[in-house]
């Protein structure tokens, strides 16, 4: 799984970054091999005006053989924004593939070898 994170000058650029690399690495390691990549953008909407929940990360990513999906989250501070964002994706993911893996909750009867 590879991670990217790009963050603009308003939110504190490349240590923000690495802090939000280590941050999402953790929260989404239990679904590394079924995704390919992970993007994270991070963002001040209000630029240097300020204001309440002007920080936006955006979490994008790709899981093996399907379509992308992505979380948006917004917040008062640049880590509040990435770790929600990363929450938010954790838990999207857990519905996605618990769907994928587990149709109906089970396996199937048909298939059982008779005594």
């Amino acid at each position: 799984m590879q991670i990217q994170v790009f963050a603009d000058k308003h939110v504190g650029g490349g240590a923000v970054a690495q802090e939000a690399t280590e941050s999402i690495a953790s929260i989404l390691d239990r679904f590394a091999d079924h995704l390919t990549r992970v993007e994270a953008h991070i963002t001040d909407v209000n630029g240097h005006k300020g204001g309440s929940e002007d920080k936006k990360c955006s979490l994008e990513t790709r899981p093996k053989g399907q379509p992308p999906v992505a979380v948006t989250h917004r917040a008062e501070t640049a880590e509040e924004a990435y770790l929600g964002a990363a929450e938010s994706m954790a838990h999207l993911l857990d519905s996605k593939f618990g769907r994928l893996h587990h149709a109906k909750g089970g396996e199937t009867i048909r298939h059982l070898v008779a005594d």
